[in-house]
């Protein structure tokens, strides 16, 4: 079947937005074109899973004169606000949650002329490595049916790999925007921390872990949203390193000879996947023949206190999500609303103490002292995004002894059985995707490119972690790494 507007595939969110200023077309011909993608192609990757045409349809012919005027993009279904849409988080007790109130970022892409018709995908809460709710079904990638596209932001990722939007938003408190970025073939940056807002409903997420921002198919259109985003609010209780120049600027700015440490191993599993590894090297092979020095180097950091650290912090997040999603349902929490995982983690965090999530705190923020120092050496640290390429859909899921096992724990809710389901956590689903959350911890900018495919035809990223402030530095070198081997030419089999 024929849709609207061919070119709309090829073009990403600048491309678009300027034949729109220059009056080729116009932003309620390029809605029509999106819907129609979503129409056509969501049934089979089931990555849009709240629609609101006629609010968008409603605002076409009055868009602000923003630089994305027209532009259309979707937002992730998790703690971003709409006024007038739902939000549900993945969770059954607000699956009809209306907001009354945009938050602020939602704002400011709707200022910038941004068309946002609908809410993408993500597991419950945001807490899953990939995208499978109960509530909503799995999601699947676009390249490979059979295949996960990750997550949280894995709906965001589909998406925009399925070309439905050229741009879509996501978050990331574990790698939530880099990871599906990885599985889909995609730029996935997620910034330092206090560079986006949350505001007005919250000052941070799992203790500043969380960023939001978007999944793009170029470098460009991820700096301009950057830029779009960047401005905190009174009351922040982070504040990042003030930007030199707007970061559309940083593409193509001459990036110099940069220091690079490359780890061909994962930070936070014991194997990695020999195809992760490829990808890797070919990507050191590619900076070194851009003139950067390369070489092999690991910061010294305390994988197993950083992995308790991390999963505490999250289920001290998620705790606190099941007491408030509970209480909006006007019930108190009962295993039955939630799924199984997240439940465990509210249990987790409800049996841990004050000063257990201290330490937690306390050993992330060494983790950023010893980043801090490996920067003074190295402007940035090569890894793998992920330490699987993609798997089958189902493959890391709950599996129903799990979720029985879990359910038992509800009945004998002790701190032993509970440490030991934590650890189970690290060495089971965290395996899969363990290079990622080192930079939420520290708070340090990092960035998945899509430079690599495995044998099977499915996308593997690398990623880049620079220092606290430094996104200017990750733009520059990606860009020149888009330039050396572009990848948006590249479109899935779902396309034809």
């Amino acid at each position: 079947m024929a849709l609207p507007i061919p070119e709309y595939d090829d073009l990403d969110a600048i491309g678009l937005a300027a034949l729109i200023e220059a009056g080729q077309l116009s932003p309620a011909e390029v809605l029509e074109a999106a819907i129609a993608r979503a129409e056509a192609r969501n049934p089979q990757i089931n990555a849009v899973v709240n629609r609101f045409d006629d609010r968008a349809r409603g605002r076409a012919a009055k868009l602000p004169a923003g630089p994305l005027r027209g532009v259309p993009t979707l937002l992730k279904d998790l703690k971003i606000g709409l006024e007038g849409t739902v939000t549900t988080n993945s969770c059954r007790l607000t699956k009809e949650k209306v907001f009354r109130q945009s938050s602020v970022l939602a704002e400011r892409y709707e200022a910038a002329g941004l068309q946002i018709f609908g809410k993408t995908n993500t597991p419950e809460f945001g807490i899953m490595g990939i995208t499978e709710p109960e509530l909503r079904g799995p999601c699947r990638n676009p390249w490979s049916l059979d295949h996960v596209t990750g997550g949280s932001s894995g709906g965001a990722a589909a998406v925009v790999a399925a070309r439905i939007v050229p741009v879509a938003h996501g978050g990331d408190g574990g790698g939530s925007i880099r990871i599906p970025a990885s599985a889909c073939g995609l730029y996935g940056l997620k910034p330092t921390r206090g560079r986006v807002t949350q505001a007005p409903f919250a000052g941070d997420s799992w203790m500043g872990m969380v960023q939001e921002h978007m999944l793009t198919r170029s470098v460009r259109d991820s700096a301009l949203l950057l830029d779009i985003a960047d401005h905190p609010t009174p009351g922040e209780p982070y504040t990042a390193p003030t930007k030199a120049r707007p970061f559309a600027a940083e593409v193509g700015a001459p990036v110099g000879k940069l220091k690079i440490a490359v780890c061909r191993e994962a930070l936070y599993a014991d194997r990695q996947d020999p195809a992760c590894t490829a990808a890797v090297d070919e990507a050191a092979a590619l900076l070194r023949d851009l003139g950067h020095e390369v070489e092999e180097a690991k910061p010294e950091i305390s994988k197993d206190e950083l992995i308790h650290a991390y999963l505490l912090t999250v289920a001290s997040g998620v705790a606190c999500f099941i007491e408030e999603s509970a209480a909006y349902a006007g019930v108190k929490p009962r295993p039955r609303d939630f799924e199984a995982g997240t439940w465990v983690l509210g249990l987790i965090a409800w049996k841990s103490s004050a000063a257990d999530l201290e330490r937690a705190r306390r050993a992330m923020h060494r983790a950023g002292r010893v980043m801090g120092a490996f920067h003074q050496k190295y402007d940035l640290l090569l890894t793998s995004t992920l330490a699987r390429p993609p798997v089958r859909v189902g493959e890391l899921g709950v599996k129903p002894a799990e979720a029985l096992q879990a359910r038992a724990l509800d009945m004998v809710p002790i701190k032993p059985a509970l440490d030991f389901a934590l650890q189970k956590m690290a060495e089971g689903r965290l395996a899969a995707t363990p290079n990622t959350q080192l930079f939420n911890q520290t708070g340090q900018p990092a960035v998945s490119l899509p430079l690599h495919w495995s044998a099977e035809g499915l996308p593997i990223g690398v990623q880049l972690g620079a220092a606290l402030g430094e996104e200017a530095l990750l733009l520059r070198i990606s860009a020149q790494l888009e330039e050396a081997r572009p990848w948006a030419h590249r479109k899935p089999a779902l396309l034809g």
